[in-house]
Order: C-alpha cells, then sequence, then structure tokens
C-alpha cells in the first residue's frame, strides 16, 4: 500500500511542508529511515536524525523549525507521537480490511452472519454459530457449536474457540489461542487412577478483550470462566476453570490462574506468575513478575516474591538477603570473640 504525503497530512489534519506528492509504503524509525518510508520525530533526544534520515516523510510536531538543511517531506502536526500512533492505527484496519469466504471452508447449518465477514481459507463453523458485523476469521481457525461472536472481532490463524464460547465485540484473539477447553478436573479413585469429571461450563469473553498468541481460557466445570471487559492478556497465558478476571486488568506471558479464583478490575500483573486457586485479588492490585500467590489480596496492594509479601518489605528483605553471607561471617566473628 501507498500513500501520499497530501493524503497522511489529510487523515492527520496536518501541513506538508515539502512535496505533497512524496509517496511511502513502509514505516520506520527516525534512526533507520530508508526512501519510501514513513518516520516521526516527538523525542528532542532524536532531533539530530531529522538532517540524516533517507525517510521520504517525517511526521513532526507544528512547533519544529529546521536548523540545517533536510531531505524529509515534512508533515507537521499537533503532537506527532499521537498522530504517528492514529496512523499506524490506521494503516492496521486498512491491512486488515479483508471481507469474503474463502474457500475450502466448512460453515454447519444454522450459522449467521453479519456484514463484511472475513472467513479464510480451512475454516470450520460450527451449529447454531451467531457471528456480528465485520468479523475477520483467518485461516486454518476452529468455531465450534453454539458460539456467539460480536461485532468487529479478528481471530487471526489458527485460533480454536469450543462449543458455547460467548465473546463480546472489539475482541482480538492472536494465533494459536484456545478457547473454551476442558478444565483441569479429574476426581481420585481408590486404585490410583483418576475419573475425569466432565466439564459443562463455558468462557465469556466480554468486550474489547484481547487475547495473545498460544494463550488457552479453560471452560467451567459448571457456569462460565469470564473475562471482562477491557482485559489484556499477553501470549502463553493459562486461564483455568471457573476463574473470572475483572475489567481492564492487564497480564503478561507465562502466567498460570488455578482454578476458581477471582481477580479484581485494574490489576496489573507481572510475567510467569503463578496464583493458586480459590482465592480473591482486589482492585487494583499489582503483582511483581516471578511471584507465588498463595492466599487473597486486599485492594490496592502491591506484592513479590514466593510466596509473595508486601513490595516494599520484600525489597528492603532482599538488601539484607543479598547481604546474608557476610551477616553469618560477622556473627561467627562474634562467636570467637
Amino acid at each position: 500500500m501507498k500513500f501520499t504525503a497530501e493524503q497522511i497530512a489529510g487523515i492527520l489534519d496536518g501541513e506538508v511542508i515539502g512535496n505533497p506528492n512524496a509517496e511511502v509504503h513502509k514505516l520506520a524509525k527516525i534512526e533507520e529511515g530508508t526512501e519510501g518510508s514513513l518516520t516521526f520525530l516527538s523525542n528532542p533526544k532524536y532531533q539530530n536524525y531529522i538532517y540524516s534520515t533517507q525517510a521520504t516523510i517525517t511526521i513532526v510536531n507544528t512547533s519544529f523549525e529546521a536548523e540545517q538543511p533536510i531531505t524529509t517531506t515534512l508533515i507537521k502536526v499537533e503532537d506527532a507521537y499521537q498522530s504517528f500512533s492514529k496512523l499506524l492505527e490506521y494503516y492496521n484496519q486498512v491491512k486488515l480490511m479483508k471481507s469474503g469466504i474463502e474457500q475450502p471452508s466448512v460453515i454447519s447449518e444454522n450459522v449467521t452472519y453479519g456484514e463484511n465477514l472475513y472467513l479464510g481459507s480451512f475454516c470450520y463453523v460450527g451449529k447454531n454459530v451467531t457471528i456480528g458485523n465485520n468479523v475477520k476469521i483467518y485461516p486454518n481457525t476452529f468455531i465450534g457449536d453454539n458460539v456467539v461472536i460480536g461485532d468487529n472481532c479478528v481471530f487471526f490463524a489458527g485460533v480454536r474457540i469450543y462449543s458455547e464460547t460467548e465473546i463480546g465485540a472489539n475482541c482480538v484473539i492472536h494465533s494459536g489461542s484456545i478457547i473454551g477447553s476442558d478444565g483441569f478436573g479429574f476426581a481420585p479413585l481408590e486404585d490410583g487412577t483418576y475419573s475425569k469429571i466432565p466439564q459443562i461450563g463455558n468462557v465469556i469473553l466480554e468486550d474489547n478483550v484481547e487475547v495473545g498468541a498460544c494463550t488457552t481460557i479453560d471452560r467451567a466445570t459448571l457456569g462460565s470462566t469470564i473475562i471482562r471487559k477491557g482485559v489484556k492478556l499477553d501470549n502463553q497465558i493459562q486461564i483455568a476453570h471457573n476463574v473470572e478476571i475483572g475489567e481492564n486488568t492487564v497480564i503478561a506471558s507465562q502466567t498460570g490462574i488455578a482454578g476458581s479464583t477471582k481477580i479484581g478490575k485494574n490489576c496489573l500483573i507481572g510475567g510467569q506468575v503463578g496464583i493458586v486457586g480459590h482465592i480473591v485479588i482486589g482492585n487494583g492490585v499489582r503483582i511483581q513478575a516471578q511471584s507465588g500467590i498463595g492466599k487473597s489480596i486486599a485492594d490496592g496492594e502491591t506484592v513479590q516474591g514466593t510466596p509473595a509479601f508486601n513490595y516494599g518489605d520484600f525489597t528492603k528483605s532482599y538488601v539484607h538477603f543479598r547481604n546474608l553471607p557476610k551477616i553469618v561471617s560477622d556473627i561467627e566473628d562474634l562467636k570467637k570473640k
């Protein structure tokens, strides 16, 4: 896709300084700009690069005044950083602007779908599925029976949505993720084997949820596993059966949450965190990376460590832990004296 400086200025409500017909077809950092690329300058620390960049077009703040000759065409806007972000969003929408049903694909009976559906090749859509408007489903995706999908959702290649799952509007699910697989439920028997407990609940994703690649969200044993509005999940996260995650909570990769735990809204959870089942984590909680959570946490707490405890206490304790060999040596010297 190619865009001219004039077209970009129109999208951003900016002013072109230079060649309005200059064309770009790719994006770049200002220090790595090459011919045909678009970049931006917002941080004064990078201002020197504007005089050497080979980028064809550069977005700058209206306050910018060149102090040396430049070759790049400028687009002046109120806020270069926000404008570049807006342009990235626009570019992404254009890139994803696909529609139609590719073959081979399977659409089972009693499926309903809205306008501008894109269904990539080798997709399977089960019985009684309802799909909203402007949904993009990329190749090799499986959607089970009785699934409900809201408007403006994007499922990238290789997503698996098990039966009965309910997905709200504006959700994004990245490649390899599995929504609605069986929860890990087994009952021990007297002979040492295990009997599988049927998992007959479902998963509910509310509006504006994003699920990273290769993340798994298990269906509930009974009832629902619920991911509330605005939750953002990184890659390779495991969410067990009957977990509930509150609005606008963000969780980094390789975190695992055991069954029936409830997590509040606006929490920030770092990578490689392990959370036991059947506990309650309050609103606004911050959990540092690689922490182990074995008990409930009150609203607004920040914790770290395994087992995790107050972050301030952890950092103070860590100072002593690092000095432990010296402390032991000092104690041994005192004993000798």
